[in-house]
């Protein structure tokens, strides 16, 4: 069986949320939710999670699964609101968020007391691990290269990809965040080549090349052949010098420094202070990058 996609667009963050279901049961997983998020105001709301919500509800779905494919430097997930929304949905991520935590808390300073073991998600996935949501399984494929802890997610026909591929015009993703690697974001992606050609590819963030319209789908044939930065038997060594020099050039995203700190802790905003307010750190002159 294949499962039936219905993909949700955030115009702010340019991403791509996906619900997930067994066509055979009432099973659903959802994938990558964002949590809405005003850098001017500090506010959050859940406007476009309520819509994944929504869906589930009206489609008479049980939500199993909430899946991140990593810690998302582009948008704060809604992650732990959602489970909160559906008992008994389990929230995901790849084992190497140990080493996103670990990281990024030196980075912020959480201290000791922060826990860098995972144990703010319900389950960390390992390579190759498989598990059932439904009649469906879902396979893990460990890709790392953007991130440590990049995972894609296959299940049956479909492979939600994370950051690890754009649509074919649109390339690949940045390798220069603390952790990442040109050289194994190329052998992620070669690992995806390796699938059947019409296998659907659902990719996370669409920045419209171009102007054209958002688009989520493509598929591992039309990827190996066309996709800009690693199609057409582009080799190694020619990706990791273009993805490296490429790299040296990008301003820094506009929101890394709320959403890495939000979505270490699995989306859960920081603890209220004893003012009753609850605060996001922003470190001085830590990162070098290039002026926005």
């Amino acid at each position: 069986m294949n499962p039936h996609v219905q993909p949700f667009f955030d115009d702010d963050s340019c991403t791509w949320t996906y619900l997930v279901r067994d066509p055979a049961s009432a099973a659903a997983a959802v994938i990558d939710p964002v949590l809405d998020f005003d850098p001017k105001s500090g506010n959050t709301a859940t406007r476009s999670a309520q819509k994944v919500l929504d869906a589930v509800r009206e489609g008479g779905l049980r939500l199993e699964w909430i899946l991140e494919t990593h810690a998302h430097a582009d948008h704060l997930s809604a992650g732990h609101w959602l489970r909160a929304q559906c008992p008994g949905a389990k929230l995901a991520i790849g084992e190497g968020i140990r080493h996103v935590q670990a990281t990024f808390r030196e980075i912020f300073n959480l201290g000791e007391h922060f826990p860098v073991d995972g144990s703010q998600f319900d389950r960390l996935l390992a390579d190759g691990e498989r598990f059932a949501m439904g009649g469906l399984e879902v396979e893990v494929i460990a890709t790392p290269g953007h991130t440590n802890d990049s995972v894609s997610y296959r299940i049956g026909d479909a492979v939600f990809v994370g950051d690890t591929l754009f649509m074919p015009d649109g390339g690949s993703a940045r390798c220069d965040f603390p952790g990442g690697s040109a050289e194994r974001l190329y052998r992620s992606i070669q690992r995806l080549f390796g699938l059947p050609d019409d296998t659907r590819v659902f990719v996370c963030h669409d920045y419209s090349p171009g102007g054209r319209r958002p688009a989520c789908e493509t598929s591992v044939g039309a990827e190996r052949e066309a996709n800009i930065h690693v199609g057409a038997g582009r080799s190694e060594a020619e990706f990791v010098a273009m993805r490296e020099a490429r790299d040296a050039t990008l301003p820094m995203p506009r929101l890394i420094l709320p959403a890495v700190q939000v979505n270490i802790r699995a989306g859960q905003l920081p603890e209220p202070e004893d003012n009753g307010v609850r605060y996001l750190k922003l470190p001085l002159d830590r990162f070098p990058g290039v002026p926005a």
